[in-house]
């Protein structure tokens, strides 16, 4: 019998068994994985490189990057936080860097280096790893008034017994439906982290442009019990979703952190529409769109005899410009002198209220988180431990906490494992 059995070979799972090893390196731990690769999320993360955690060291200001997990996830993250994340792979000669928007990378700027930092400590902890072993079944032993003498898994190859067990499988239906059969309630996963689908003439043939932009979800007076809100019987509206950051244009549509905020936040309520809505961009963030009317009216008088397209009057790409441009009416060889005061309100819709017709949507990269898992009220977040079953713990993506892109969801992942290595060596 194993002392401990982790069910899943990804970041949570050797976080947490190199933990436990670390402080108990007499007890016996083995990680099952399904695949012929391990650690296959950390290799793909951050293009890479490895996006290792954030840099944000308040735990209160942690919490707000998780659209699901902000309550449970505080007292969590006063136990084990971002710096602590720093603290571990320090010591493990791995130190990290922070870029610009607050995303932490191991100066390496290689995932390769998370990954043989993993598989070294496992292998130096005596941490046994059983490739190729998807779980088929999970059942307690013995189970008599809410406590059990150990587990019982079965992969397809073969039966194991386990005295605790770490459920590490990030989204995996499979293993959702066991935990379902064991008890739990599943959430309903729904993707995350997405990038619009979006067709219109006023990005097309200009991908690769990254802009400053506030963008806006018009959302829908809807009748959905799950998501609308009563007053005297009657749907309201739900509040818009907004967002500000740099947009990124692509082949496909919108891409970049403002549009992935807005994917995570609302990812229940996107996924409702089916993923056709509209959206509202500002790209010009920094100005109230009461002031943009008299500023370009300003321009207009400075620039009288300059045409309007090639002026470029404002701080966005240039090719922007000219799309947006066009698309208030204003052809190519219009001066400022010459425009009406009807062009110029469409000119400054164009600028601080773009609407765009969404359609569908793209997974960011090979970073596929979603909403959903093991409800969070059957957890103990002081353990990470199931209420249900004792010596039932999880980690990572598997419960129904998720992150906006930035390093948040492995911090997750790391402060998870963690407190739950911890339940487990001092029992």
């Amino acid at each position: 019998m194993f002392d401990v059995l982790v069910i899943g070979g990804g970041a949570a799972g050797f976080f947490t068994a190199i933990q436990i090893a670390e402080a108990r390196p007499e007890l016996k731990i083995t990680i099952l994985e399904r695949g012929k690769e391990v650690l296959t999320k950390v290799k793909v993360s951050g293009g890479g490189r490895c996006n290792v955690t954030h840099a944000e060291f308040n735990p209160k200001d942690l919490v707000k990057n998780y659209p699901r997990g902000e309550r449970e996830l505080l007292g969590p993250f006063h136990t084990f936080s971002s710096g602590d994340t720093v603290a571990f792979f320090e010591e493990k000669g791995i130190p990290l860097k922070t870029e610009a928007d607050g995303r932490m990378f191991p100066v390496s700027d290689s995932s390769q280096t998370i990954i043989d930092c993993f598989l070294n400590e496992a292998t130096r902890l005596g941490v046994q790893l059983l490739k190729n072993s998807p779980v088929i079944s999970i059942v307690p032993i013995d189970a008599v008034e809410n406590s059990n003498n150990g587990w019982k898994v079965q992969s397809i190859h073969k039966t194991y017994l386990a005295k605790k067990i770490v459920v590490a499988t990030g989204s995996n239906p499979k293993i959702w439906e066991i935990l379902k059969g064991l008890g739990h309630e599943i959430i309903p996963p729904v993707p995350s982290l997405f990038t619009f689908n979006i067709k219109d003439e006023r990005i097309n043939g200009i991908q690769g442009i990254s802009t400053p932009a506030r963008i806006t979800v018009k959302t829908k007076l809807k009748n959905d019990i799950n998501i609308r809100i009563e007053l005297k019987s009657k749907a309201t509206p739900i509040p818009d979703l907004e967002s500000e950051g740099p947009l990124l244009i692509t082949h496909w549509g919108m891409s970049g952190p403002a549009i992935l905020k807005l994917s995570a936040w609302g990812a229940l309520l996107l996924n409702s529409y089916n993923y056709k809505f509209k959206i509202q961009v500002n790209w010009m963030p920094d100005y109230h769109p009461s002031a943009v009317f008299p500023f370009l009216m300003e321009v207009k008088e400075i620039e009288s005899k300059k045409t309007v397209l090639r002026t470029n009057a404002i701080a966005i790409p240039r090719r922007l410009w000219i799309n947006l441009v066009r698309a208030a009416g204003i052809d190519e060889t219009m001066k400022w002198v010459d425009i009406s005061k009807v062009q110029m309100l469409q000119l400054v819709q164009q600028l601080t209220c773009c609407e765009f017709e969404v359609d569908g949507k793209s997974t960011f990269k090979e970073e596929f988180v979603t909403a959903g898992g093991v409800n969070l009220k059957e957890l103990n977040f002081k353990t990470f431990e199931s209420k249900i079953h004792p010596n039932l713990f999880f980690a990572g993506e598997v419960i129904n906490v998720d992150a906006i892109t930035g390093g948040f969801n492995f911090q997750n992942a790391w402060t998870g494992a963690y407190i739950a290595a911890q339940a487990i060596v001092q029992n």
